[in-house]
């Protein structure tokens, strides 16, 4: 139902997210999407190319008046640093200078260059630079939007940075804990946990080093059906964890307490179902996540996300030219000591972003209010028949 094609380079012009498949009528404002912008400007560790780029964006097609049309919503924001490139980034004209030829460990530069025959990395890492999730995020900033018309609300947490590890983890994520979350500077809502991470970024940038973490992203209040058992392509579980998996960085994804579940028996894993003339159908823990068999079930959709530290390091691991095929020191991009804070944000961005199409999938309707009506007679129909007692819209 939903379609995103993202293009742009780091330090080229633009950046442009085409979001296709949005039903007309949906509220959206250039406001909506610079506030979530604005949020993965932030962080401490972030480094001085955040100092440079405003992240607002214009909406270039696909909205008139404050409302979508239904046609394709074309989003663009520019690259302020691009004036300091235009030589280098220029699409006709060779420019010299800001060649990569020493590739970065844990970086796509050598993979990448293989893959297309690049000899200048560069050409590698304009693309598969993170500055690209900026464009996801100002996508995920109108789904947020549209979740939001049915009550779904999208939280989240850095539960850890480095070796520091916050109590919060594990905690249901709830608006005063996201709240608290995004007035720290690491996003970590324990005030003692967020001063330790704190001081572990600015170590790490004093001595050359990079820091990767974990965060946590929550939805609220979706409605059970999203996703499907009946191909393992349509599983909800599949597609939330491939789209965190797709942030830069990101190793690892879990839903719900899936690695401690796997070293506990089944009784203590599943989450019983119980029953009650006032709550009617519902769960006392919610071990799996909000998720079984690959379908929603009405509790929080929880998922953790492992990001590994930032590649580029300003005491460079060992490379090999490719042009002399000697080992010397990897080349240094700027960049960032730690970008969990960021990286949470993002998260936010991509799960909106399939819950969003899942709702749409489920529901179907070609405007907001064809949309609604549809909730509505799917709460109807859950109440009637499965005892649903809270409310959906």
């Amino acid at each position: 139902m939903l379609r995103l094609l993202t293009a742009g380079e780091s330090h080229g012009p633009a950046l442009i997210a085409i979001l296709e498949g949005l039903p007309a009528g949906l509220e959206i404002t250039q406001a909506d999407i610079d506030k979530e912008l604005q949020r993965r400007r932030r962080g401490h560790g972030r480094g001085a190319r955040m100092a440079i780029e405003s992240d607002r964006v214009r909406i270039v097609s696909g909205v008139r008046h404050g409302k979508t049309l239904g046609s394709p919503v074309t989003l663009m924001i520019e690259n302020r640093d691009h004036q300091n490139w235009l030589g280098i980034m220029d699409p006709e004209l060779p420019g010299e200078g800001k060649e990569i030829r020493r590739p970065r460990p844990g970086h796509a530069d050598l993979a990448g260059g293989m893959k297309y025959n690049h000899r200048d990395f560069r050409n590698v890492l304009e693309r598969s630079s993170a500055r690209e999730t900026a464009a996801r995020v100002s996508a995920g900033a109108i789904c947020r939007k549209f979740l939001g018309m049915f009550g779904i609300r999208i939280y989240s947490q850095v539960v850890s940075i480095g070796e520091v590890v916050s109590p919060t983890r594990g905690q249901k994520l709830t608006p005063e804990l996201h709240r608290r979350a995004d007035a720290s500077p690491v996003r970590c809502p324990d005030e003692q946990a967020s001063a330790r991470m704190v001081e572990a970024v600015d170590r790490a940038g004093k001595e050359g080093e990079s820091l990767g973490g974990s965060f946590e992203v929550a939805a609220d209040n979706v409605p059970p059906g999203l996703g499907s058992y009946v191909q393992f392509d349509r599983r909800l579980d599949s597609r939330l964890a491939a789209a965190l998996m797709g942030v830069p960085a990101i190793k690892a994804v879990e839903i719900g307490e899936g690695i401690e579940a796997a070293a506990q028996p089944g009784s203590f894993v599943h989450d019983q179902i119980r029953y009650s003339a006032a709550d009617g159908i519902f769960r006392e823990q919610n071990t799996a996540g909000g998720i079984e068999g690959g379908v929603s079930n009405g509790e929080q959709v929880v998922m953790r996300a492992y990001m590994k530290p930032i590649p580029t390091l300003y005491r460079p691991l060992t490379s090999v030219d490719i042009e002399s095929w000697q080992e010397e020191k990897a080349d240094i991009e700027r960049s960032d000591t730690c970008a969990v804070p960021a990286a949470s944000v993002v998260g936010e961005a991509v799960i909106s972003l399939v819950l969003a199409n899942e709702l749409l999938i489920k529901l179907g309707g070609d405007s907001v209010d064809e949309v609604i009506g549809n909730y509505r007679n799917y709460e109807g129909y859950l109440k009637k028949v499965w005892k649903w007692k809270r409310t959906l819209y």
